[in-house]
């Protein structure tokens, strides 16, 4: 298993990376700044994706797409991160401009 890095600077790391690659991104809400989880919405062109993270099978980092498949409008973004929120008050949910809706951010997607 790899080691996992503090969710504060996974945050401030992934929003250089998309400031970098010309992209704005914002903490929507801060989690707890060692150990929280993370939601990473993608805001594009045809809605919205909310990124959940995850560890595979051989317990590496990963991502899942939370919100299904689909892209989805603001209402279920919202109402999926505040279930997630009922269920795990440290997350970190952290917001990109992503028109092609893919994170600015190297990470594999389930």
């Amino acid at each position: 298993m790899e080691p996992r890095v503090k969710a504060g600077i996974w945050v401030s790391m992934a929003l250089r990376l998309a400031d970098i690659a010309g992209r704005s991104g914002a903490v929507l809400r801060k989690g707890d700044p060692d150990s929280g989880g993370i939601l990473c919405v993608l805001r594009g062109r045809d809605g919205l994706v909310v990124l959940s993270q995850v560890r595979d099978a051989a317990g590496r980092p990963a991502w899942m797409r939370g919100s299904g498949q689909a892209p989805v409008d603001q209402a279920a973004a919202d109402a999926y991160i505040d279930r997630q929120l009922r269920r795990d008050p440290d997350l970190w949910v952290v917001e990109f401009d992503a028109p092609d809706l893919q994170p600015p951010f190297e990470g594999k997607v389930l």
